[in-house]
């Protein structure tokens, strides 16, 4: 394979950003600059009036990410003339893949509270507060039944004179001359006859409020009316008003004559000579009446209600032309003046050519040209010009092919399961939507579960998606690293994917990392060759390679391919004596005595060269010629891009035919990623790495390098089978570097046992009950035990309770080995700041 003298190496330098893994169709605007950078109708670099291309690069394309120009393999020559911008994919639906989306401008205006770590925040509604143990519904009822017959005798006796005494508290507040002699006489004057009227009507409401609250009619009433809602609750009220009245009106509810008597006593008899007042009067008396029931009806919320489906359209029209500061409004643009680009951006969510990722998008742009206030005139000119397809991703892509999860751009968070409603969760996140965003994975996730239990399509795969949807937006770049046929998201997806060992893969992989420093290239590289043997010091084979590599580079240029440091290290005379006579002819006596000093080490008692030797013979292989290939003409892809721009990368192992190679490429990754996102002075951007598969990819070192990516805005996922793919003397510290671990269904005991010492334990109130047998002392007390064992079988016992606070484990081994149902696991989740959950059983996909 031949293309421009690259010899049929694949890839990118560091500083170059490579093109999209497959092209999306023409289907789209064109795309646009990023702000700051050169206007559409400025000539490219190769063309008349444009910058001169350096010797050896390919002709610019217009358009390229930041400025910076692709690779000479991203497409086949250009025909003369400018070439065609590429188009921009068509903004997809809003919350793919859900059914029934709100439209974006509801979207945006939805709430999204500040909530605990990992509580899905979109339209979050807090679950109503504990309730104690309920009373059952038949005992409810008879309680009520019982005490309005109760209610009802007792008034009986008061109409009927049944009550000694009734009419003694009267009497003492009164004047003697309205009774007749005795405690029982009744009312002698008119007078007294108004008295007692009103007396009866104050205990009649006495009676009714008691006994409203004693049968609790007001839990039966919300039960069984208030909880079928509306229509059902107004017409309840309505006919329960209406018998109201008619015993009103009947003067079976001593309301009317009261009300009367008091009208009277405070006003005077004459006012019942107009008719019209003694109308109006009577209108009151009903309106008292019914106004409870109003209100317990809800007959106002019902009438809006019916009223407002008559005139939605209007009353909507008219509250989104009120609120102009809402989020749909762009109010950060209208606040800074670009009143214009404001309103196009307002129209362009409302007609539908705009999606969560490029809402997400602009407003990363804006904040980021704030930043630098000659950005901000590029930025809106833009917007005014191509709408919510200003400030593309380099790739022209505006959404990801498919979503397989339900995201939320705006917060990051990307939605896995929901909160089990179990025990061992607290009560306030039983039934909430659990989520993840990159405050939790800059901490680091660990996840551990057998195959088959969901970690790669259930927690990689949304993990994968959410950062891709972060790098559209300009927020984040991502590393996804699985087996051929992993499940972390198509090709169209990625703008690199690299296969290893695939002739057919458009992109090769740098095993340098990109970097320039003979010392830091061989410090990582050491760690992917050898870092899993316990045996060898990786400081010592670090060592190795730098005698080697430091020479090389400075005779060459670059560093030595794969076949070529397998003969250094194996320490072929042919090959050192070309490099040291190399040396010599430019006067490079520094290299040359790094030169000597390896080939006088070699050999020695604990050389690593020859173990070193035989790990790069792993890659040394025919199903890998031409990759891993360096010199001027080649240009693999190289993970110090990742620090730089939005990418987003896969690299697929072969971990079928090729399984060592492949573990010890893992390893390399992860030790290239963890060096390189802690050399970065830029940690705006977040970089996520996701492994699919992790076995035998931990080391000491990388997880000191771990611990240091929170502080360097980056974090890594990571996926096991069992602890003990990780190295025995790793366990402890591997869980205590990530925030974030996992535990999915199937795990052993072993492992639990890990989780449940790393998780800690808490403090419970635990019951316990002892029941003892009951000894009678006396003849008819034995008597009644005995007929009473007779008929139930059991001895007559007595509890005695014992309350007691122990602490104990959160998790069991026990309980995460065999009570996670299957779909489930046990999450952990901590912030960056700290902040952490207990914890939880989750339903994963729920």
């Amino acid at each position: 394979m031949e293309d421009e003298g690259t010899r049929g190496v694949r890839g990118t330098s560091a500083d170059r950003v490579p093109g999209p893994a497959v092209p999306p169709p023409p289907s789209g605007p064109p795309r646009q600059p990023w702000p700051g950078q050169p206007a559409p109708g400025r000539p490219p670099a190769g063309e008349p009036g444009g910058p001169r291309p350096a010797p050896g690069e390919p002709p610019a394309t217009p358009g390229a990410p930041w400025g910076v120009q692709p690779s000479a393999w991203t497409s086949p020559p250009p025909p003369p003339g400018p070439p065609p911008a590429r188009p921009a994919s068509p903004p997809p639906p809003v919350e793919q893949p859900s059914a029934g989306a709100p439209a974006l401008d509801a979207w945006l205006r939805t709430p999204r509270p500040p909530q605990a770590p990992g509580v899905w925040r979109f339209g979050f509604t807090p679950r109503p507060a504990e309730q104690g143990e309920e009373v059952s519904d038949r005992s409810l009822l008879v309680g009520a039944v019982i005490t309005l017959l109760s209610a009802l005798l007792l008034w009986s006796l008061w109409r009927n004179g049944y009550l000694p005494y009734r009419l003694v508290p009267l009497k003492l507040f009164t004047p003697g001359e309205w009774w007749n002699p005795g405690t029982s006489g009744g009312p002698r004057t008119i007078e007294g006859s108004d008295a007692l009227t009103v007396y009866e009507a104050l205990l009649f409401g006495l009676l009714a409020y008691g006994c409203g609250r004693i049968g609790n009619f007001s839990e039966l009433f919300r039960r069984h009316v208030v909880s079928r809602g509306q229509p059902f609750l107004a017409l309840a009220a309505a006919v329960a008003a209406g018998l109201t009245q008619l015993l009103v009106w009947k003067e079976t509810l001593p309301v009317v004559r009261p009300v009367l008597v008091l009208v009277a006593a405070v006003a005077g008899g004459e006012i019942y000579q107009s008719q019209t007042v003694v109308n109006v009067i009577y209108a009151l008396i009903a309106a008292a009446v019914l106004y409870p029931f109003a209100l317990l009806g809800r007959w106002r919320d019902l009438l809006a209600a019916r009223k407002g489906a008559v005139t939605a359209a209007p009353a909507d029209t008219a509250s989104a032309s009120s609120t102009v500061t809402s989020a749909d409004q762009w109010p950060e643009l209208r606040a800074a003046g670009w009143t214009d680009a404001a309103d196009t951006l307002t129209a362009e969510v409302r007609t539908g050519r705009m999606n969560d990722v490029d809402v997400a998008r602009l407003r990363h742009a804006w904040t980021q040209a704030t930043r630098s206030p000659d950005r901000l005139a590029p930025l809106a000119e833009a917007v005014l010009r191509t709408g919510g397809a200003a400030a593309l991703h380099p790739s022209g892509d505006r959404d990801l092919p498919r979503r397989t999860a339900r995201h939320d751009v705006l917060t990051g968070q990307v939605r896995i399961g929901r909160c089990a409603d179990d025990p061992h969760n607290p009560y306030a996140r039983r039934s909430t939507g659990i989520a993840l965003d990159p405050t939790l994975l800059g901490t680091s996730l660990l996840a551990v579960g057998p195959p088959g239990s969901g970690k790669s399509a259930r927690l990689v795969r949304p993990v994968v998606e959410a950062l891709g949807l972060r790098a559209l937006a300009g927020q984040a770049a991502v590393l996804a690293v699985g087996g051929a046929g992993a499940p972390v998201g198509p090709d169209e997806a990625f703008d690199v994917v690299v296969r290893v060992g695939n002739p057919a893969s458009a992109h090769d992989l740098d095993l340098y990392g990109g970097t320039t420093d003979p010392d830091e290239a061989a410090a990582v590289l050491a760690e992917g060759l050898v870092g899993d043997v316990g045996s060898l010091d990786s400081r010592r084979a670090a060592t190795v390679l730098a005698q080697l590599l430091g020479p090389y580079r400075t005779a060459y240029g670059h560093f030595p391919s794969v076949p070529e440091l397998r003969e250094l290290l194996d320490g072929t005379p042919a090959a050192l004596t070309a490099l040291r006579a190399a040396l010599e002819t430019a006067g490079h006596q520094a290299m040359l005595r790094e030169l000597e000093a390896r080939t006088r080490q070699a050999g020695g008692p604990g050389d690593p060269a020859p173990a070193l030797a035989d790990r790069v013979a792993l890659l040394d292989r025919p199903a890998f010629a031409g990759f891993f290939a360096t010199g001027p003409d080649a240009r693999p892809f190289a993970l110090r891009s990742l620090g730089q721009y939005p990418l987003r990368v896969r690299v697929d192992l072969p971990e079928r035919g090729h399984a060592e190679a492949s573990r010890l490429l893992t390893r390399l990754l992860l030790a290239q990623f963890t060096a390189i996102t802690a050399a970065r002075t830029d940690t705006t951007l977040f970089v996520g790495l996701v492994l699919d598969d992790a076995t035998h990819a931990v080391t000491a070192e990388t997880v000191r390098g771990i611990r240091r990516l929170r502080s360097v805005n980056a974090g890594a996922v990571l996926t096991l089978r069992t602890v003990d793919d990780v190295p025995e003397a790793l366990h402890t510290p591997l869980l205590g570097a990530v925030g974030c671990t996992a535990a999915f269904s199937g795990i052993t005991t072993w492992d639990g046992k890990r989780f449940a010492e790393a998780w800690g334990k808490e403090w419970v109130e635990t019951r316990e009950v002892a029941q003892h047998t009951v000894f009678a002392d006396q003849p008819f007390t034995r008597a009644l035990h005995a007929l009473r064992k007779l008929v139930t079988g059991k001895a007559v016992t007595t509890d005695a309770v014992t309350v007691r606070q122990v602490e104990r484990e959160r998790w069991s081994a026990s309980e995460l080995a065999y009570a996670v149902p299957a779909g489930h696991a046990v999450i952990r989740l901590t912030t960056v700041e700290g902040e952490h959950a207990p914890p939880l059983l989750v339903e994963l996909g729920g």
